[in-house]
């Protein structure tokens, strides 16, 4: 059966890269290909490689098998091309031969993407740097092998931490063991290095080098570690496809950490938060601009506080968008933090909707601009003017630096003779946090906040909050200032929750929710990604993206959204197609994560370009001034407000508004989906997303079909925490109730296709999995054809055989259910024993793993 998988299709760490939101002037870099023809019989026409990034080198067209031809210069069998491309990501395969109608590759779905019509497709990240590409078998995958090395006891070597092994050759480096051209990477400030290689399967042997010359190289123990016939201690690997991540090991010792993360969750997974524009939501007192009583009056719409109704929105969180004393319309420029914009109401409106929200269960969170202020505030005018000892709570100059921000922009702003930074505008100096009082003051606020009763702050433009020099974002500065403010809002209120703006990749948001910083970030490319496979009608954008973020961050800390109050609004960028909006709400609804809502994406509302255009008057009815005021509104009303309004929606039952209801509802009912944690579920189908939410013996299983015509999944889950027997099913979408499910004794269930009539093109069905006559695991056998495992439920020790002779060694590794290794041991005979004394009692998964075969099985520790 063909599977669908949720894959990883990464660069190499050595090719690392950082994305960010904005893009400087094209320019082009060396792109090589290169693939092993040894196994193939070679065409008279040549070996040619096509895709989607010819026209950008040069070529006529895409995907012309015919115009970029590879050749062999030194006879080894591997061909290579070397093209010349701007940064991005380009789908390309090879051609053993010039025409498509010769011998095309069509590689799995382990190394390649489904294009929509049946065509497997590689994938190719091109860095802002030159690549080249490790050498792949045609039609065949590479394996993806990731490093990892904890550094915590070693003083790290200013050349950097590196790993070499025999297998660099094969991954495309010009020799073994060269011990400088791995650069490992500390993504996270955690002192844990990683790199991922990509490399042909097989067995080989590694250590890590603590510098960047051989004397730098470990030398860990034996008891982990194997002669290499030298008298050097070296590490092992089986380099396989979708096999496993090596082993986290302390530098030369045989200690393996955790670099996951513990499972934690909190209120906040619990939530669904509502983005609001406070100008823009209601207008109660008939002056065309939303504010605090607007809101108030509009609560039960969002959550009545009834948990036994459905027709409200279901929202149990806000976050509110700058209402604190500003001059421009948007508030993003605080003329004084400790005050409520006028325009909103007075400091008593704004206490009664944060008691009334808490009276329905909701949560309330502020944008608190902590990077700047309004170049009218007291704190820069003081500053400009040399007064009060407050030029330093901003940055000055002299002369002017120079130097531009990250998309072009002057930063440096000339007043009074001398030049002052603000990375956005001259309307909004950057604080200088060098300057103590200035942190001191800004933890103020945030307590101020706290002490009103906020439940938490979303924190806009973070990652600018201290400059290096002309190093404007991510600097150690800023993650350390981070971090006393973590001291701070934890210490007025340990439940006190901040989600943070961090416009970039996933990589580089990690660090801002690592080490006691931010509590999550919003995730830039996982919404943007969302869009895409639903623009394109393929889940392949979704699911590469999708397992990036779930490899990256804590489990579930991390928010979703599709568009926010800096971006088109998504009903416009999906071109106002209702099926292609309900698909893209069903996947970040269901997804792990913490869901924000904007405002008005409900019912469908449009805007484009100018923000003003994306934060137009909520549309309440289709009445004048859609219900939003009795007079004219303070900014145009959106084209489509007679249509697509709250009043219309509620009685269509097949409405934008009623489907995000139903799902938002389902989510809020059904702990797997808020708590949790996320397994693949394979399916036959390539226009399919299926993954399962598993939690409190339950699960949650969601099929998305992103294709253009109907399908009927059959899906398979290769292992749960879920016990065994049989379950009782129900489509939560339309309610209907199924046929019972049997879940295997590994938690697992094969070749199920749910009793209905299947998933309409751009539909979701989402199956609640409840258990029934649960029959205990110690029932059901545990025998599988390559690996069988005794006794199961095990204390001390458990047994592993293998049903063939091994070749070479059984690796044998012990994982939690949030995917960290616990225990981890290799053996030679074809039965062995593993010590498990080190396990609490509960449910494990065990890996047993030889060169041809690998395995996965459910195992349970009894006390």
């Amino acid at each position: 059966m063909q599977t669908n998988r949720l894959i990883l299709l990464s660069i190499t760490l050595i090719s690392i890269f950082v994305f960010t939101s904005f893009k400087g002037f094209a320019q082009n870099y060396n792109l090589t290909f290169r693939v092993d023809m040894s196994q193939q019989t070679l065409s008279p026409d040549g070996v040619h490689v096509a895709g989607d990034f010819q026209q950008q080198a040069g070529y006529a067209s895409n995907w012309d098998p015919a115009a970029t031809e590879l050749t062999d210069a030194d006879n080894d069998e591997i061909y290579e091309v070397t093209v010349s491309l701007p940064a991005g990501t380009y789908l390309y395969k090879f051609i053993n031969g010039d025409d498509w109608g010769e011998t095309a590759e069509s590689p799995s779905s382990d190394c390649a993407i489904d294009d929509g019509n049946g065509n497997m497709n590689r994938q190719v990240v091109l860095p802002d740097q030159n690549r080249v590409l490790p050498v792949v078998m045609f039609d065949s995958c590479n394996a993806f092998v990731q490093f990892s090395v904890n550094m915590n006891q070693e003083n790290v070597s200013a050349e950097g931490v590196h790993v070499m092994g025999n297998f660099q050759q094969a991954a495309g480096f010009s020799e073994n063991w060269a011990p400088e051209a791995i650069a490992m990477q500390d993504l996270n400030s955690d002192n844990v290095y990683k790199a991922e290689v990509q490399m042909p399967p097989g067995n080989y042997q590694y250590v890590y080098v603590n510098g960047s010359t051989p004397v730098d190289a470990e030398n860990p123990p034996a008891d982990c570690t194997v002669d290499d016939g030298s008298g050097n201690r070296v590490r092992e690997l089986n380099a396989e496809v979708g096999g496993m991540p090596e082993p986290t090991y302390t530098f030369n010792s045989c200690t393996i950490e955790n670099t996951i993360p513990d499972y934690e969750t909190h209120w906040w997974n619990d939530a669904v938060f509502y983005e609001i524009f406070v100008r823009s939501f209601k207008d109660s007192d008939g002056d065309g601009i939303g504010d605090f009583q607007g809101i108030i009056d509009q609560l039960d719409y969002l959550n009545d506080g009834d948990p036994s109704t459905t027709d409200d929105l279901g929202i149990t969180g806000i976050w509110l968008m700058p209402m604190m004393e500003s001059p421009s319309y948007h508030g993003y420029d605080a003329t004084d933090y400790y005050a409520t914009e006028p325009d909103y109401g007075t400091m008593a409106d704004f206490e009664e909707l944060v008691a009334e929200a808490h009276a329905r269960g909701i949560k309330i969170i502020l944008d608190l601009v902590m990077n700047h202020c309004s170049s009218q505030h007291p704190w820069f005018t003081q500053s400009a003017n040399n007064e009060n000892n407050y030029r330093d709570w901003f940055v000055w100059s002299d002369t002017d630096p120079g130097f531009s921000g990250p998309w072009g922009q002057d930063v440096w702003h000339y007043m009074n003779g001398s030049y002052y930074y603000g990375i956005f505008w001259s309307g909004m100096p950057d604080l200088n946090y060098s300057h103590e009082p200035v942190k001191t003051e800004m933890f103020n606020v945030a307590e101020y906040w706290l002490n009103k009763g906020v439940d938490g702050f979303r924190l806009d433009a973070i990652k600018y909050l201290d400059e290096d020099g002309n190093v404007v974002e991510n600097t150690p500065e800023t993650f350390q200032i981070l971090e006393e403010f973590h001291d701070v809002y934890k210490g007025v209120n340990p439940d006190a929750f901040t989600v943070g703006e961090v416009w970039s990749g996933t990589e580089s948001i990690v660090p801002y929710v690592s080490n006691d910083r931010l509590d999550v970030c919003f995730e830039f490319d996982l919404a943007g990604s969302i869009i895409n496979s639903v623009q394109s009608s393929n889940p392949g954008a979704v699911e590469t993206t999708f397992q990036n973020v779930q490899n990256n961050y804590a489990r579930l800390q991390y928010a979703t959204f599709l568009t926010n109050h800096d971006m088109d609004r998504v009903y416009s960028a999906l071109g106002e197609n209702n099926q292609d909006m309900k698909l893209a709400a069903s996947a970040y609804l269901t997804m792990p994560g913490i869901p924000f809502v904007y405002y008005g994406e409900e019912v469908g509302m449009t805007g484009t370009g100018a923000h003003e255009n994306i934060r137009r008057p909520m549309q309440w009815s289709a009445n004048a001034n859609a219900g939003f005021s009795t007079v004219t509104p303070w900014l145009a009303l959106g084209d489509n407000y007679t249509t697509h309004n709250v009043a219309d929606m509620e009685t269509d039952p097949n409405s934008l508004l009623e489907y995000y209801k139903k799902l938002i509802h389902i989510r809020n009912g059904h702990t797997p989906l808020k708590r949790g944690y996320l397994l693949q579920v394979d399916n036959d189908n390539n226009n399919l997303l299926t993954y399962a939410r598993i939690g409190e013996g339950e699960a949650v299983i969601v099929v998305s079909n992103y294709g253009t015509t109907d399908a009927e999944p059959y899906m398979s889950l290769a292992m749960s925490s879920l016990a065994a027997g049989n379950y009782a099913v129900t489509e939560l979408m339309s309610g209907t109730t199924l046929d019972s499910l049997t879940i295997n004794a590994n938690g697992g269930f094969d070749s199920w296709q749910p009793g209905t009539a299947g998933v309409a093109s751009k539909g979701t069905a989402i199956f609640y999995i409840k258990s029934g006559t649960g029959v205990g695991i110690s029932n059901l056998a545990t025998e599988s054809e390559q690996f069988s495992i005794y006794p199961n439920p095990a204390t001390e020790k458990v047994t592993i055989s293998a049903s063939n002779p091994v070749d070479g060694s059984m690796q044998v590794q012990v994982f939690d259910l949030n995917g960290k290794l616990l225990v981890q041991d290799k053996f030679n005979a074809s039965k062995s024993t593993l010590n498990i004394s080190s396990l609490k009692s509960g449910v494990y998964f065990i890996r047993c793993a030889t060169l041809h075969h690998n395995e996965i099985k459910r195992l349970v520790v009894a006390e």
